[in-house]
């Protein structure tokens, strides 16, 4: 008989770098000269951000972000362990990655088999060296399930949500570090090398309108203000929830254990323009915790896709597909912890649903 378990969890890349390095992402956007000095300034910047901020630009305020998230990873971790699933399958956001110029898939079941994950890989692009010390090449393997991602790629479809399938992934850049965060944060003692389950994932095109004007990243503002070559946007949020909903009837059915995972923060400072880039829109965020924590799915599908673009929310989306899996199986929020921060570039959200 199929039983499922729901997880939500952050795969922030810079929980894996040291923490002289954890507020990077906003000491490189100060560095923006199209950004107004007003608004750069920490003696104008809200309470939380300036005791964040501190003295030392963060550093302690990042030691006791990391223990927090790390607290909250255990207990994710805890009640997988408890559950011992089958597989996990795992929504995540492809970020120019996988999916470039050649095609961007809304949705993707990526039926590898076992997989070799270099997860330092974003750590060096943004020149952080990792928390533990390892060379930027350590590798883990992530067990696949190919057989069974072709399975949910046939049952979706089935359901009438279109489902792309990939069966080897793009070589010369790093493994999607949303799948390979995941396992490394839930495996964090070992660096991602005892993790027993193996893993689906299955990428949401959460970056749309931005996944190659921007290239899945930072982009400075006299790029914007000079007027981006915009992409086709991604799937909206209510059609997440669909795609969530469809994966949610095949574990139901699939008679194995099943963990569904959505792995990402929230909002994105680097991804909120109307707040500069320097800090996350805690407000919407807030709004959404609080309707997510309610089991009010109503406000959830009342978002539009410009309103999650406009909040720095992209990735959300695949919480949007985990939720719409939760509320077709009926399943109850048993757990979660909203993690606010105003400089260390997202607000992380974890749950777990029974």
């Amino acid at each position: 008989m199929a039983e499922v378990l729901g997880v939500g969890l952050t795969h922030y890349p810079l929980l894996a770098g040291a923490d002289t390095h954890m507020a990077s992402l906003l000491v490189s956007t100060l560095k923006d000269p199209d950004i107004p000095q007003a608004m750069k300034d920490p003696a104008g910047w809200r309470e939380l951000a300036r005791e964040e901020w501190g003295d030392d630009k963060g550093l302690n305020a990042a030691a006791a972000h990391r223990n927090r998230l790390l607290e909250n990873l255990r207990r994710c971790r805890t009640a997988i362990d408890e559950f011992r699933p089958d597989v996990l399958m795992v929504w995540g956001d492809d970020q120019y990655e996988n999916f470039r110029e050649e095609v961007i898939p809304s949705f993707c079941v990526l039926a590898y088999p076992d997989t070799v994950v270099e997860p330092f890989g974003v750590l060096d692009m943004l020149k952080v060296p990792n928390v533990w010390g390892l060379p930027s090449d350590t590798s883990f393997v992530m067990r696949g399930a190919p057989e069974f991602a072709k399975s949910v790629v046939s049952g979706v479809l089935d359901s009438g949500v279109d489902v792309a399938y990939s069966y080897q992934p793009r070589t010369g850049i790093h493994f999607p570090h949303a799948f390979g965060n995941t396992q490394l944060f839930l495996d964090y003692e070992h660096v991602g090398r005892e993790f027993p389950y193996p893993i689906v994932p299955m990428a949401v095109n959460c970056y749309g309108e931005h996944v190659i004007a921007r290239k899945g990243g930072i982009a400075r503002f006299a790029d914007i203000n000079a007027g981006e070559d915009l992409d086709p946007p991604g799937p909206s949020p209510l059609r997440c929830f669909e795609f969530g909903r469809a994966v949610g009837r095949f574990a139901r059915d699939s008679g194995e254990r099943v963990a569904l995972v959505a792995s990402s923060s929230w909002s994105h400072a680097f991804l909120h323009d109307k707040g500069w880039h320097l800090r996350p829109d805690t407000e919407s965020d807030q709004e959404l915790y609080d309707a997510m924590v309610a089991a009010d799915y109503d406000l959830w599908n009342a978002r539009t896709s410009k309103q999650i673009i406009d909040s720095g929310q992209h990735e959300m989306l695949n919480w949007y597909c985990l939720l719409g899996a939760m509320s077709e199986l009926d399943m109850r929020l048993d757990w979660s912890d909203f993690v606010v921060t105003e400089i260390f570039n997202s607000n992380k959200t974890f749950a777990v649903f029974r």
